[in-house]
């Protein structure tokens, strides 16, 4: 298991960036354990590598961060389990397809514990749950709200980065920008589903859902 770390209060994108470049240097040079860190950022608005200019819709809401992850913008904020995974894919399968599934499925996992059905799907990396309050589609699909984000980096075969789970942030954050370049889908949080859990609560079922994903399938 990698060591584990809970941050209290909001911790700045610069400096959670920095600490883990510190990290996954000194996991590539033996000298760092694997890390899983849980945090919360400030208001912000993070660009991946595939993020288009057109989809920050309000570049002056809140700080924008260039993030060298994968995807395109999401926002971050309080009421956002940040969950940062420093994992050493040399020792646990060098599978950059595999290790993403194992992130969404580490959420899915999560979500059931309290009893929500998180599900993937095709061409669009993250957890999602269908919205049978909202009306439907204009093609008669049933709507869907993203409710985890994924982004990721690998440094020879360290990665960083992880998953961002909406437990309560204020979802008109995400007004200011197309979130992950998908504008016909809306965004949710267990608290918008109805379900008042707190961080702590996320955090248990994060810790016993990453065991059984990562743990178990080296």
């Amino acid at each position: 298991m990698p060591e584990w770390k809970i941050s209290p209060g909001l911790t700045p994108y610069p400096a959670a960036l920095e600490e883990m470049e510190t990290r996954v240097a000194g996991i590539l040079e033996g000298r760092a354990d694997e890390l899983v860190w849980l945090l919360e950022h400030p208001p912000l608005y993070t660009a991946g590598t595939s993020a288009r200019a057109g989809d920050l819709l309000t570049p002056d809401r809140f700080p924008v961060f260039q993030s060298r992850r994968g995807g395109e913008y999401t926002y971050h904020g309080p009421g956002q389990r940040i969950a940062y995974a420093m994992l050493d894919l040399n020792r646990r399968g060098r599978d950059v397809r595999r290790y993403v599934w194992h992130l969404e499925e580490w959420v899915i996992r999560t979500l059931a514990e309290f009893n929500v059905r998180g599900e993937r799907r095709e061409g669009r990396v993250g957890v999602w749950v269908v919205r049978p309050d909202r009306p439907p589609l204009p093609d008669g699909s049933p709507a869907e709200d993203k409710i985890a984000a994924i982004g990721v980096r690998i440094r020879r075969w360290v990665t960083f980065h992880g998953i961002s789970l909406n437990v309560e942030p204020d979802l008109s954050h995400y007004a200011g920008i197309v979130p992950c370049g998908i504008s016909e889908h809306g965004v949710t949080s267990l608290v918008d589903l109805g379900l008042p859990v707190s961080m702590q609560d996320v955090d248990l079922a994060l810790m016993r859902s990453f065991a059984s994903v990562f743990e178990d399938n080296k």
